[in-house]
């Protein structure tokens, strides 16, 4: 497979939960360490979110990685070298998008990391770990969430934005304490 063809793939995945691998965190803190070598002293934090980063949840099997940054203004400096360090990322996408940018890994037609660049500390940053600590936290919240999850890839698993969107009101609705 030819990596425009590998790309292409992996922009079309379709969504495809799996149980919960007790990988994901050595894949997570390696792609971690790689970045954090990469940019020293652009990338503040680096954090594990996502569904992957909560034990036992069901996943799609991409490791979901947030870094802050001082400002979006050297999230955007970062998008030439990050495009230069195997990722890749959709210009239209991340112009819609005012508190973060974002950036996908992929290897033989399959995403296997996203990372979210965002202002430390700022709201951003404070909800998408806010998230993942509270279904860390809370089992009943997080079996909510997996439910929910298992009935939105049936729904819409060939459609990664329907997918995510659909999450919306559940991940706004658990992040409306922060």
């Amino acid at each position: 497979m030819t990596p425009q063809a590998s790309l292409q793939q992996a922009i079309h995945e379709e969504v495809a939960l799996l149980p919960y691998d007790p990988a994901w965190p050595a894949l997570f803190e390696a792609e971690r360490q790689r970045l954090a070598s990469l940019f020293p002293l652009q990338l503040l934090d680096i954090q594990h979110i996502g569904s992957t980063a909560m034990p036992g949840m069901l996943a799609k099997p991409i490791i979901d990685i947030l870094a802050g940054v001082a400002s979006m203004a050297v999230a955007d400096a970062l998008v030439g070298p990050l495009l230069q360090s195997s990722y890749t990322t959709s210009a239209e996408f991340n112009a819609t998008l005012s508190e973060r940018r974002w950036f996908m890994r992929w290897d033989q037609g399959r995403r296997t990391h996203h990372l979210h660049l965002v202002v430390l500390g700022e709201s951003e940053w404070r909800r998408r770990l806010y998230f993942r600590d509270r279904l860390r936290a809370d089992p009943v919240l997080a079996q909510s969430y997996a439910v929910l999850k298992q009935d939105l890839a049936a729904r819409h698993g060939a459609d990664r934005e329907a997918y995510t969107q659909a999450k919306t009101a559940f991940v706004l609705a658990v992040v409306a304490a922060t």
